[in-house]
This record gives C-alpha cells, structure tokens and sequence, in this order.
C-alpha cells in the first residue's frame, strides 16, 4: 500500500501523521510511504530524518500520486481535498458530530473515511485511540500553561524570608485530560481537588492524591454511558453541582476545566459570577475552548482577562508539545494499519471488523456511520 503523509494546513496545526519510526515500520513491512517536503518541521523532524528512514520525499501532488491512504492530523483543506484521488483511504481527526456535509462531500468524491475520534473505546481499540492519548498530553500542558501565567510558586516553599503557600488546583472533569492534569498539578506541588459526574472517577482522583469535589446523589450514581463518557445531567443536578463548585472554586488558584460531551457544545460549569469570586492573579485553563468552553469567558485562543483573572482558551493544546503528540497519534495510526490491509499488505480495510465500522464515515461513495445517517435521513 502506497500511504500518503502531507502538511497539515489548519492553523495554528504543528503536528504531523508520521514519525521516521512509524515510516521504518511501514516500509519494513512493505509499503511505500510519500511525505511531503516539511511536513514534519513543526514537529521537529525533518526532510532528512524522514528519508533515512525509507520515506519518499516531494511536492503535495508527487506524494498523492498513486496513493492508497492518506494519514492525516486534522481533515484535510477543501484545495487538498480536490486533489485527492478517488478511491483512496482517508484516516484522521475529521470533527465527525459536526461533519454532516463535509461527510456528503467526501462520499461524492468517492474517498472511504475513517475518523479517529470514533476509534471505539474497547480494550483492544486502546493502542489506537488518539482521543487519549492527545487529551493525556492535554491535560499535561494545561498545568504547564497554567504554571507559566499564574504569578505565583506551585509548590510550597520554607525559605529564611518566610513561606510561599503553595497553589491550590481544581481539575473539572477526570477524563483522560483530567486525570493527567491531577497528576501534573501534584508533581508541581500544588494542592489538588477534583470533580466529575461519573462515579467511577471518585477513586481515580484519591488514587493521585487529590480531594474529590461533588454532589454524590442518586444520580451521580447512573451518570455514565456505556462508552465510558459522562452523561448529559439533569438541570437539577446541575443546579446542585454549580451551587457546590461556587464556594470551592471561590478558594482556588487554578482551575483547569475539561467537560466535553461527544457532539454537544461544551457545558458551561463556570459563570462570569463564579470568576468574579476568585482572587486576582487566578488562572482557568479551558480544555473545552474549540466547542464553546466550560467558562462562560472564554474565548477560543485567546487569554482573556476579567477582575484579574485569566482564562485561557488554547484550541490544541497537543499542538503545544508537537513532537510528543505527533509521535503517539503516528503510532495510534500504526496500530490500526493491521486493519487496513490484506494479508498481502494491499489496502483492503477490514469493513466487517467493529473497529473500522465504528470509526467509518464513508464508504463506496455513501455515507455509512449511523449518527449521520439519521441525521440526513
């Protein structure tokens, strides 16, 4: 199988489908792999690294020639998009519950599609499931940023001039982000609380050591799907949980928030009143910025500022650690290539297989994944 590697166009995107250990791999077992010139600059590999490592380096329309599978961070630009061959394999982050028309447009141009935040979340899936490990680096770099704006010592700090209190943290939500961000925090020396409405989640977060914040009734006791993620909760419990979260948050330093529900806009856990209670020089990260943000403030990319609070609104926060992020989706992607081809290493994607159904968008020139389906239906 030929496989395709381009320059990620989306702005502010630093990160790339392949690594030269990721290209080894694939040419050892047979394939062909085009990259094309720079594709991996902004992830600090270069042109050289790529072709030492058996990779075909060239211009974007000698790296789509003849190519089976394009490998890709984010969907591809509608010029690019023009350019690719018909028939050929599309695999990459392609913002599925938003990708109704997008999804028609590929199924007419007859390119089968495979999105990567629907890898399903089942134990043999893990090795391929780009969603973690992007939001694992996340919820790391959120600490980072936070550390870098906040004007104060994480840690506490006994000196012969007096004591440095140290940082109080609150992580909203313990997903993947959520759990790397506890554990960040704590490694700084921070003092760290959580919340999340899945109950599964109130030993992960005493298991790193920090205080678990929520409203602990009957239903937070049923509130996660089968899948793993959390429920929509009722207005009730929000009510409950927003009351609960204004003292708490009122205390803290940092607040980094996480809250995404699959195909929703990102539920509003922090109002302008709760910021306003908060001390001058406090940090919120908002891990939700792209779809709307936790915090009624935020605005996507852009450090905002109200009552001396900062609210950070990064949109890829992965992008931030390129050469880390980079090289876990290229192996995300390297666990699933056993799924995409025959035994005699042509593309021949395993359509039967739960994985691939699960991640389809397009196939044969139709759009096949049943959330869109009863969309266009």
């Amino acid at each position: 199988m030929r496989i395709a590697i381009l320059k990620e166009r989306h702005a502010g995107e630093t990160r790339v489908a392949a690594t030269p250990d990721t290209v080894k791999k694939f040419v050892g077992a047979g394939h062909t792999v085009a990259i094309e010139k720079s594709a991996g600059l902004t992830a600090s590999v270069t042109d050289d690294a790529y072709a030492a490592a058996g990779a075909e380096m060239g211009t974007l329309a000698a790296t789509l020639k003849g190519a089976d599978a394009l490998f890709s961070v984010q969907m591809p630009d509608e010029a690019t998009l023009a350019k690719l061959p018909k028939g050929i394999l599309l695999v990459a982050h392609l913002d599925p519950h938003n990708a109704g028309p997008r999804a028609e447009a590929l199924a007419k141009a007859g390119i089968d599609a495979l999105a990567m935040e629907f890898v399903p979340r089942i134990s043999r899936a893990q090795a391929m499931d780009a969603l973690s490990s992007q939001s694992n680096l996340a919820g790391y770099r959120a600490i980072i940023e936070a550390a870098y704006i906040y004007g104060r010592a994480f840690p506490m700090m006994m000196t012969a001039a007096g004591t440095v209190a140290p940082a109080k943290a609150f992580i909203m939500g313990a997903g993947v982000a959520g759990l790397q961000a506890i554990a960040t925090a704590r490694r700084l020396g921070a003092v760290v609380s959580a919340t999340d409405v899945r109950p599964a989640s109130k030993e992960q977060v005493a298991s790193l050591g920090a205080k678990f914040v929520a409203v602990e009734d009957e239903e937070f006791k049923q509130a996660e799907t089968a899948g793993g993620y959390a429920k929509q909760m009722s207005p009730e419990y929000q009510a409950k949980q927003a009351e609960l979260v204004a003292g708490h948050i009122a205390k803290q330093d940092i607040v980094v928030t996480t809250a995404l529900i699959p195909g929703r806009p990102a539920p509003k856990l922090i109002t302008k009143a709760m910021v306003e209670t908060m001390k001058p020089g406090s940090v919120i990260i908002d891990l939700a910025a792209p779809n709307g943000g936790n915090c009624e403030l935020t605005k996507a990319d852009e450090v905002v500022t109200h009552n001396g609070v900062m609210i950070a609104g990064f949109s890829n926060l992965p992008g931030r650690l390129a050469a880390d992020s980079s090289a876990l989706y290229a192996k995300n992607l390297a666990n699933l290539l056993p799924l995409l081809v025959g035994e005699d290493g042509a593309k021949a994607p395993h359509w039967d297989d739960e994985i691939i159904q699960g991640m389809a968008l397009t196939k044969g020139g139709e759009v096949v994944h049943p959330s869109l389906v009863k969309e266009s239906a």
